[in-house]
């Protein structure tokens, strides 16, 4: 794949983790107020749960949209898969699939283009690894002058 292609993939993919984490988050916050009874008494979360993880989301998709803070990137990418794959295991384990199992695919769908988003990502946007540690010479090699 040449620079431009992997370019526009990595923002496709990183647009849409970015808006559907983003929005998701908002979402849960605002569920967290306006209806505290939905959908999470049905995977068995208490209530405020709902609120952190949507407070989390949200800033894990301002972080992988932000420039520089490669570490924290790491974390949101981290994060947003785990929240993902967790979400795609909760739903499967209460047989809440929703139509045509939405709740299971849906979730492992997006940590795909999370996955994809991750890998693609410009040399701008990864952690810079450390040069490798050189060997010292053990004591006894030393001439004494």
């Amino acid at each position: 794949m040449n620079t431009k292609a992997k370019a526009i993939v990595y923002w496709t993919m990183t647009g849409l983790v970015a808006f559907f984490i983003g929005v998701g988050g908002l979402g849960q916050i605002w569920q967290y107020y306006a209806n505290p009874h939905g959908v999470v008494p049905l995977l068995g979360y208490p209530m405020y749960f709902f609120a952190i993880l949507g407070f989390w989301k949200a800033l894990g998709a301002i972080a992988i949209l932000a420039p520089r803070f490669p570490l924290l990137k790491e974390w949101a990418y981290a994060g947003i898969f785990f929240d993902l794959t967790g979400a795609a295991a909760s739903c499967a384990a209460v047989g809440g699939y929703g139509a045509y199992g939405f709740h299971v695919i849906a979730p492992l769908i997006l940590t795909g283009f999370t996955v994809a988003s991750w890998a693609l990502r410009p040399p701008s946007r990864k952690i810079v690894a450390l040069p490798a540690a050189t060997t010292i010479r053990p004591a006894t090699a030393v001439r004494a002058v």
